[in-house]
């Protein structure tokens, strides 16, 4: 064996709910010791996430949610995980970015000890992405076997792309080539809107690929917590989400195709609205049969109540003149009464 080991090397891989790593979690563990003596150790973990695990990523790795339900969670693996790999360095595709930090996230979040001090960590994707380089000047060397004169310069730059493209097609022409999914196509071929579904296959709404298309071509968010969710859906749960990305710090592209969302959205929840209420009115047929409502009752002001004063009444009452009774002319009685008034005592 051509590698030298002075401690074993783990490699692994992760298969997740997801690619957020605060908020996705690990679905299966696959580690592979290898020894310095060139002997290996293998273990395979299934782990129930705690959560659902959304069709996109199933449809990737292939495990669903009845294949879990029975498996423990990490917190009741997390001991038996980081005791098998030891103080082995660590390896794995891709792994420095995602692997490693997903992995850290599940220990830390069991409460599980393991640090990654003194540890090495190889990714063999970096390998491969320094050693076959991905500019313009490398694949105009592998495709055309030249060399750009005058390179950055637009004009040669641009002549350069043109004729790796028309390049890769006469390379790869009939060519088989296999997705995620297992599908076979021969994507490589001499048709514009062929190659165009080919180099979009993230299906991104804003080319910036803050929001992309999912498998049923509706619109989700594609990074943060809400990623992987409906725009939909998110502006139902959180209104407020727009006016946040609309003054954020986002590209121009990437806010008027949120507005054409929101639009929509906004358009869709009215009308939703209006057919409801007008769901809820009776119909004409009904309107003859439906009994009148009571004529509102007038709100006037109330009257107090006042007990009578009986203090101030006067006894015996005035006698009732009638305005038509003559005047009776005055008598010796009449007299007689006044002085019994008037008389002094």
């Amino acid at each position: 064996m051509k590698l030298k080991l002075k401690r074993p090397l783990a490699f692994f891989d992760l298969e997740t709910t997801g690619t957020n790593i605060g908020v996705d979690r690990i679905v299966e563990i696959s580690v592979i010791k290898l020894h310095p003596d060139g002997s290996e150790d293998v273990k395979t973990w299934r782990v129930h996430p705690g959560m659902p695990i959304p069709l996109e990523s199933s449809l990737v790795h292939g495990i669903y949610d009845e294949h879990i339900k029975d498996e423990p969670e990490f917190k009741a693996l997390g001991q038996a995980i980081a005791e098998f790999i030891g103080d082995s360095d660590l390896a794995g595709y891709n792994s420095n970015k995602f692997d490693i930090p997903m992995l850290m996230e599940e220990f830390l979040r069991a409460g599980v000890s393991f640090t990654l001090d003194d540890r090495h960590f190889v990714d063999v994707q970096n390998i491969f992405h320094q050693m076959e380089q991905r500019t313009l000047k490398a694949a105009y060397q592998f495709y055309c076997d030249k060399k750009i004169e005058n390179a950055h310069s637009a004009e040669a730059d641009t002549r350069a792309t043109m004729e790796v493209l028309l390049a890769q097609i006469e390379r790869y022409e009939n060519m088989e080539w296999e997705d995620k999914k297992g599908n076979i196509t021969v994507p490589v071929v001499g048709d514009v809107e062929a190659l165009h579904k080919f180099t979009n296959l993230s299906k991104p709404v804003d080319f910036a690929g803050r929001m992309v298309y999912n498998e049923q071509g509706e619109e989700t968010i594609n990074f943060g917590k809400h990623k992987g969710k409906r725009v939909e859906d998110v502006l139902n749960a959180e209104p407020s989400y727009y006016s946040w990305m609309m003054q954020g710090d986002f590209p121009l592209y990437t806010k008027r195709k949120l507005e054409e969302i929101y639009t929509r959205w906004n358009a869709k929840k009215n009308a939703d609205r209006q057919a409801k209420n007008a769901a809820q009115q009776p119909k004409p047929a009904d309107q003859a049969h439906a009994p009148r409502p009571e004529a509102p009752k007038a709100d006037y002001p109330k009257k107090e109540f006042h007990k009578p004063d009986h203090t101030k009444t006067q006894y015996p009452p005035k006698p009732f003149k009638k305005k038509d009774e003559p005047a009776q002319p005055v008598n010796d009685d009449m007299l007689a009464q006044l002085a019994l008034k008037f008389k002094k005592g």
